[in-house]
C-alpha cells in the first residue's frame, strides 16, 4: 500500500532536527488520509496533588524522536500498513473542567466519524471522560482496558463530581462504557478504605490488583483481558503510575511497588488482535523529572500503540486475502 504520512527519514534529517512532533511525524490537523492520529491534550485542572501535566505532551513529542518504525516486539514494520500524522493539540479552557471536556469531545468527532484510531497524550487523568464521551457516541458503550495504581472510581473530591480520581465512575454513571466487559489493571498503594477497591467492582469492573498481577504472566493477563472484552470496541488508558516511580518519578501521584517498562511492554503488546478504537496516556508531569525517562515512557507506550493499529491492520488483510484465495 502507499502511506501518504509517516515520519521524517532519520538518515536523511538528524533527529535532533526540526518541529518537535511524536515520533516526527508530519504535523497536519487532517482526518483524510490516516489510520491514527497522536494529539495532545494539554490539560490538568482535574489534578489533585501536584499539577504540570498540561506540560505532558510537549515532554512526550520531544523525547519521542529517538522512535523507530519497525517495532521487533510485534514484529512490524508500522508504516508499511500504517498512515499516521501528529494531529496537534486539541484545545482546552485552563481552569474550567466542565467547559474543557466539551471542547475535548467536539474536537474528537471528526476523527472518530472517520473511524481514525485516535493516541492522545495529556493531561492529567481526568480527560479520559471526554475521550469516552466521544467513543460512546461514536461506537456505542465500550470496553475499557485500564492500567493505573489508581481505581480513579471516587464519588466526589471535596464534593465535586469531575476530577482525575472520579472519571471511571462517571462513565459508568453516563453509560460510555460497559463495565462488564471492562478490566482495571494494577492498583496498588494505600487507599482511604477497603471500599476504595470494592467500589469498582460495585460498579462492575473487574480488578487485577499489581500484588495479583506480579504473578501472572504477560500471556495470562492478555487471556484475561480478551475473555473480559471479546470482541467489543475497546479503549485503552494508560496513566504512567502504573510504573514503578523508578522508571516513572515524573507523575502527580506516584506509587512504589509498581512495573518495570519492559513489563509494561510486554502487556501492552498482548493487547494485539482486540476491537482498538483509542488510546490515551496520561499523567506525565516533567517538571518532578528533569531526566525525562517518565517522558520517554509514555512515548515508548504510545509507540506500542502505534504498532498495535499496524499489526491489527497487518492481520486483517492477510485475512482478506486468505479469504479471496480460497473463493479462486
Amino acid at each position: 500500500m502507499t502511506v501518504k504520512y509517516q515520519p521524517v527519514n532519520a538518515q536523511e534529517s538528524p533527529r535532533f532536527s526540526g518541529i518537535k512532533t511524536f515520533m516526527r511525524l508530519p504535523y497536519e490537523k487532517t482526518a483524510e488520509d490516516v489510520d491514527f492520529v497522536v494529539a495532545g491534550v494539554p490539560f490538568d485542572t482535574g489534578g489533585t496533588f501536584a499539577v504540570g501535566t498540561r506540560f505532558g505532551p510537549e515532554a512526550v513529542r520531544s523525547v519521542s524522536s529517538l522512535l523507530k518504525p519497525y517495532n521487533p516486539g510485534l514484529d512490524v514494520d508500522i508504516f508499511a500498513y500504517c498512515s499516521g500524522v501528529d494531529y496537534g493539540d486539541l484545545d482546552v479552557n485552563p481552569g474550567y473542567i466542565e467547559d474543557s471536556y466539551d471542547r475535548i469531545a467536539n474536537q474528537l468527532k471528526p476523527i472518530l466519524d472517520q473511524a481514525i484510531v485516535p493516541i492522545l497524550i495529556g493531561g492529567d487523568h481526568s480527560v479520559s471522560l471526554p475521550h469516552l464521551r466521544a467513543m460512546a457516541k461514536r461506537y456505542g458503550k465500550i470496553s475499557l482496558v485500564h492500567f493505573d495504581s489508581h481505581g480513579d472510581t471516587w464519588d466526589t473530591y471535596f464534593g465535586k463530581k469531575f476530577s482525575h480520581g472520579t472519571m471511571f465512575r462517571r462513565a459508568v454513571e453516563e453509560e460510555l462504557v460497559d463495565p462488564s466487559a471492562s478490566i482495571q489493571i494494577g492498583m496498588r498503594g494505600g487507599l482511604y478504605g477497603p471500599d476504595d477497591l470494592r467500589d469498582a467492582e460495585g460498579l462492575g469492573y473487574q480488578v487485577i490488583p499489581a500484588d495479583r498481577l506480579k504473578k501472572m504472566s504477560a500471556e495470562e493477563l492478555g487471556d484475561a483481558i480478551r475473555s473480559r472484552v471479546g470482541c467489543q470496541p475497546v479503549f485503552v488508558t494508560f496513566d504512567v503510575d502504573f510504573l514503578d516511580p523508578s522508571f516513572a518519578p515524573g507523575t502527580g501521584t506516584p506509587e512504589i511497588g509498581g512495573f518495570s517498562t519492559y513489563e509494561a511492554q510486554q502487556f501492552v503488546r498482548e493487547l494485539k488482535g482486540l476491537n482498538l478504537k483509542g488510546f490515551d496516556i496520561v499523567e506525565v508531569l516533567p517538571d518532578r523529572d528533569p531526566t525525562k525517562i517518565t517522558a520517554l515512557a509514555a512515548a515508548g507506550i504510545g509507540y506500542e500503540f502505534i504498532s498495535l493499529i499496524a499489526w491489527n491492520k497487518r492481520e486483517k488483510e492477510a485475512e482478506v486475502r486468505a479469504v479471496l484465495n480460497r473463493r479462486r
